[in-house]
């Protein structure tokens, strides 16, 4: 059974998505402990809210250095919402500049849309090769949101396989490179679908899987 740790840095859908793990295999374990999040077999990055008070969190916790340093050695990581977001170089909300942790390049900005926040079920299009949608493609996941990045295309030349859905005009709605992924919507709160992507994240973890270097994630909340 796979060791994921739900990084606690004071924002996000912990509760939720530690259910959902649990429900599709996964020994999970909440914590702010930075060394249980280093040594858990995948980490997930949860988020709600704004940008900045969610890097805030994450800096004032020192997560910030764990989250490279896993994907730096190839050890997976999940961003969600939010937790997708400051993955990326920098957000702008309410015309506030706010730095992220820069494992992708672009920016997060406010949608195109007429109706925000972009609230409910919506298509996603994934690329053929996606780790993340196999046996998913032009699935319907929950989404709430009002900020999301854009650029598709420049990610894709970067080497991301991006997927992407609509509101107003096209966005992001995941990302995979290496051993980091990241989506826009709620996978938790995605019913089966949810569950399915889930299960393909777990899937990828054993291959990645390194000894653990501490204490064991089932010793931390």
């Amino acid at each position: 059974m796979s060791r994921v740790a739900v990084l606690d840095y004071g924002s996000g859908n912990l509760r939720s998505v530690e259910r959902a793990l649990a429900a599709v295999g996964a020994e999970v374990t909440v914590t702010d402990d930075l060394a249980a999040a280093a040594d858990a077999d995948g980490l997930v990055v949860p988020g709600v809210g704004a940008f900045a008070a969610c890097m805030a969190g994450i800096a004032a916790l020192g997560a910030g250095p764990v989250i490279v340093e896993r994907v730096g050695a190839g050890r997976p990581v999940l961003g969600i919402c939010v937790g997708m977001q400051v993955l990326f170089e920098r957000g702008i909300e309410n015309g506030v500049v706010t730095n992220g942790l820069g494992l992708l390049p672009g920016q997060v900005g406010q949608l195109s849309a007429v109706r925000l926040p972009h609230m409910g079920w919506n298509t996603v299009s994934p690329p053929a090769d996606s780790v993340l949608f196999a046996g998913l493609a032009q699935s319907r996941f929950y989404f709430v949101h009002s900020y999301a990045v854009g650029g598709a295309a420049a990610l894709a030349a970067a080497g991301v396989a991006v997927t992407t859905a609509q509101h107003g005009a096209e966005f992001v709605a995941a990302v995979e490179r290496g051993p980091l992924s990241a989506v826009q919507f709620h996978p938790e709160k995605s019913a089966d679908t949810g569950a399915a992507l889930l299960r393909n994240w777990l899937g990828t973890l054993s291959a990645s899987a390194q000894p653990a270097t501490g204490r064991s994630a089932g010793e931390h909340r």
